[in-house]
C-alpha cells in the first residue's frame, strides 16, 4: 500500500516535523543513533538500513553499529551515547524506571534537547510502525 500517497498530508506532516527535529540543534548522530536503535526494537528492515547507513556517513565505524544491540554490554559508546539509548528504550518499551534515566538527562541536555530527543524517539517507533504495516515488503 503507498501509504505515503493515499494521505500525502498527514505522513507529509510526520517527516516535516522529523525534518524539524534534525534542524533543531541537537546533535543529529545521537538523533540517528536512537532511530536506529528504534527501528531494530521494532523490526523495521528498511529504517535500519537507513539509519545505519546514515551513522556510517557519519563517521560511525561499522563494528560499533554492528554492537549497538547490545550497547550495554559494550564499552564501544561513550556515556552520552548510553544515555540516550536507555531514554530509547524506556520510551518504546514503557519501562517504571524513565523519571530516573529523566533526571540523568536533564544533568546532560537542555529542555529543549530533551523535548527534541523524546520526539525523535516517539516519532521513530510511528514511522517505523506505518512502514511495517502498511508499505510493502522490501
Amino acid at each position: 500500500m503507498n501509504y505515503k500517497e493515499i494521505a500525502k498530508e498527514t505522513i507529509g506532516n510526520l517527516y516535516k516535523a522529523h525534518n524539524s527535529i534534525r534542524k533543531s540543534g541537537i546533535d543529529e548522530k545521537l538523533i540517528a543513533l536512537v532511530e536506529l536503535r528504534v527501528s531494530q526494537i521494532n523490526g523495521c528492515a528498511y529504517c535500519c538500513s537507513y539509519h545505519a547507513k546514515e551513522l556510517s556517513d557519519f563517521g560511525f565505524e561499522q563494528d560499533m553499529i554492528n554492537r549497538l544491540p547490545g550497547w550495554k554490554h559494550t564499552n564501544a559508546f561513550n556515556n552520552q551515547q548510553k544515555l540516550v539509548l536507555e531514554w530509547a528504550e524506556a520510551i518504546i518499551y514503557s519501562k517504571d524506571d524513565w523519571q530516573n534515566i529523566k533526571s540523568k538527562l536533564i544533568e546532560q541536555f537542555t529542555e529543549r534537547e530533551i523535548v527534541e530527543l523524546t520526539a525523535s524517539i516517539t516519532l521513530m517507533n510511528t514511522l517505523n510502525k506505518l512502514r511495517i504495516t502498511l508499505a510493502e515488503k522490501d
